[in-house]
């Protein structure tokens, strides 16, 4: 490219943008990724990261199933979701942009920067294979642009394939217009625990990808942003959920190591031990679980987190906690299902097993967080149902809120989220360690030690005093209690809010990560003049109230699903047969209104535009 050519470039300005790192797995794309969107978040630019995971732990180099990255998505107001199709896309090598080119993940005229060290390479089978895939991208109207990332890296570090996810970095930030001071300043953060010279190394790498960038590249983007006023936190959901159980003031979190949980706990394990807080890692998720419930038996209220397959090895443990009435918050971070399903693949298939999972009648508050702040506040909201009702409180995430970033306001300290000290005081002369009330079925928490307060704890059927008791008076008695909970909590619960107008002609029922998604699928239809509105409902168990209400005010209504539902236009499917998703058989047997549903499984984020052409087609 020649200098005349360079100095004729102008800035296009976009109201947003949606840009890939790829390459193999442990080449740092995931980090470029996230770096970006934490520079963007500083500069007051609307950012949703998303990683690319690839199933396998280390899948074979070069693989079109091994692409591992990340996708952000930036815009000149808050973004609550990870869009729909990418339009510029950094990939290390063809084989792992294959992946991305064949799930559909390309806008139409995708910019692409290859990594152009293949072309030369000393194996003949991958430079056809280069030379192939160069080919029919361009043929498909991609626009390819080979880099030569390997050698400009060289000439900068010895290891250039250790450095190319920073020189990416910096092409990027000169792309997008982004601060290189800010840039800086994250890899000093990013890599603070490093020797000075790795921190060094680097900025060096950052400086010359913007340097390559600025002296190369024919386009350049800006979108408008505002600093930030107030400060902010740029986090993905995990370490949200870890900052709620330290905002909670819980003590004790007992785990497993699972995908897409773990890094949760990973968080908790740096930094627990700093404010007094123990992680347990138990030798498997049975004793996690029960690990749990002793610790809050002796007066600390505590989280176990897990995963899809780790929570139904918990159930019967989580049946003890519910007989015993022991207060216990339980984290599932869904993924795809079942068995060992899809481990770093997004779904919302387990809201029917936290809800009517264990063997008998065992109820639990079931809640589901939104979005990435609300991972944070939905911790300490369980906790403190938790320990107000004596109850197992279900908190659901999923692999999208899992690994995706997002910049939200700094929360303000509030005493009021911590967990009380525990009532070590004489226990009332004559009061029972299940002392029912009539009204709300709640009973005075005994902790072991109290004075008065000896009993024996039993997950067989008990009465009042905690003896075992298989009288049939005595146990429809305590399941009658145990179940009014959800009543009494119920009645504490304000009515879901309506996004848009409370009457019209469709309304959009979700829960958990799709909200920004449905949102944004909604608003754009409102847009449009379109009577189109959605209700987002964050407990599941017990259902709030108004429900029935809102629905009443709209001609049809369904619900937009990360789980399985049968598609009506499929041969043997009608109305005798069809297997609806999870909310909408809730919706339906709750409040008896014919609740429709669109679902979808791909393992990945639902797109606003593909809720959109699913809205389109129930309004026709």
């Amino acid at each position: 490219m020649n200098d005349s050519t360079l100095a004729a470039r102008t800035i296009t300005e976009l109201t947003e943008h949606i840009v890939e790192v790829i390459s193999d797995s442990g080449e740092g794309a995931q980090r470029c990724g996230q770096s970006l969107g934490s520079i963007a978040a500083r500069m007051g630019i609307g950012t949703w990261t998303v990683e690319i995971i690839p199933a396998e732990i280390r899948p074979p180099a070069r693989s079109v199933a091994g692409a591992s990255g990340n996708r952000i998505r930036l815009g000149a107001r808050r973004v609550t979701n990870g869009g729909d199709l990418t339009g510029l896309v950094v990939a290390f090598n063809e084989q792992v942009l294959l992946g991305r080119v064949r799930a559909g993940e390309l806008a139409p005229g995708c910019t692409i920067l290859l990594e152009s060290l293949w072309r030369d390479h000393k194996d003949a089978s991958i430079r056809q294979s280069y030379e192939r895939t160069v080919q029919s991208l361009r043929s498909a109207d991609f626009g390819v642009i080979e880099i030569p990332m390997a050698r400009e890296c060289a000439a900068v570090v010895p290891n250039a394939e250790k450095g190319k996810n920073m020189f990416a970095l910096g092409m990027l930030c000169s792309i997008y217009s982004l601060e290189l001071e800010l840039a800086r300043e994250q890899i000093a953060l990013t890599f603070g625990k490093k020797a000075r010279s790795i921190i060094d190394s680097n900025v060096k790498l950052l400086d010359a990808g913007y340097r390559w960038a600025e002296a190369n590249l024919g386009f350049k983007y800006r979108i408008p942003a505002e600093r930030p006023k107030a400060p902010q936190v740029v986090a993905n959901g995990n370490t949200a959920l870890a900052l709620g159980v330290l905002a909670s003031g819980m003590e004790i979190c007992a785990m497993y190591p699972i995908t897409p949980a773990t890094s949760a706990s990973h968080y908790l394990s740096d930094v627990f031990e700093k404010v007094g807080g123990v992680v347990h890692q138990a030798e498997d998720e049975i004793a996690a679980c029960a690990f749990a419930i002793g610790a809050s038996y002796a007066g600390k209220c505590t989280v176990t987190i897990t995963s899809g397959p780790g929570y139904s090895l918990k159930q019967e443990a989580i049946g003890l906690a519910v007989m015993s009435e022991i207060p216990l918050v339980v984290i599932n971070v869904q993924r795809g299902g079942p068995s060992t399903g899809q481990p770093t693949k997004a779904e919302q298939g387990d809201l029917m097993s936290a809800i009517f999972g264990s063997h008998g009648d065992a109820p639990k508050v079931v809640m589901a967080a939104a979005t990435i702040e609300d991972c944070f506040y939905s911790v300490i909201t369980a906790r403190r149902i938790a320990e107000t009702f004596n109850m197992v409180v279900v908190v659901l995430t999923d692999a999208n809120l899992a690994t995706s970033q997002q910049p939200f306001p700094r929360p303000q300290f509030d005493a009021a989220w911590m967990a009380p000290p525990a009532d070590q005081g004489a226990v009332p002369e004559g009061l029972k360690p299940y002392d029912w009330d009539a009204a709300t079925g709640l009973a005075r928490r005994f902790i072991p030690g109290q004075p008065n307060g000896m009993h024996t704890v039993t997950g067989l059927a008990h009465d009042r005093e905690s003896h075992v008791a298989y009288d049939p008076e005595i146990n429809e008695e305590s399941i009658h209690f145990r179940s009014l909970k959800l009543a009494a909590l119920q009645r504490t619960l304000k009515a879901p809010p309506i996004f848009g107008p409370p009457n019209g002609d469709l309304l959009v029922v979700g829960w958990g990560s799709t909200q920004g998604a449905i949102e944004e699928a909604v608003e754009s239809m409102q847009r449009e003049g379109r009577k189109v509105s959605s209700m987002h409902l964050r407990f599941l168990q017990p259902l709030p109230p108004g429900i029935k209400q809102a629905m009443q005010g709209f001609k049809r209504v369904m619900t937009i699903e990360g789980n399985w539902s049968d598609r009506p236009e499929d041969q043997l499917i009608d109305e005798s047969n069809r297997r609806y998703s999870a909310l909408a058989m809730l919706l339906r047997a709750r409040y008896l209104v014919d609740v429709d549903c669109w679902s979808e499984v791909r393992g990945q984020p639902i797109k606003p535009a593909t809720i959109r052409k699913a809205l389109l087609k129930k309004l026709q």
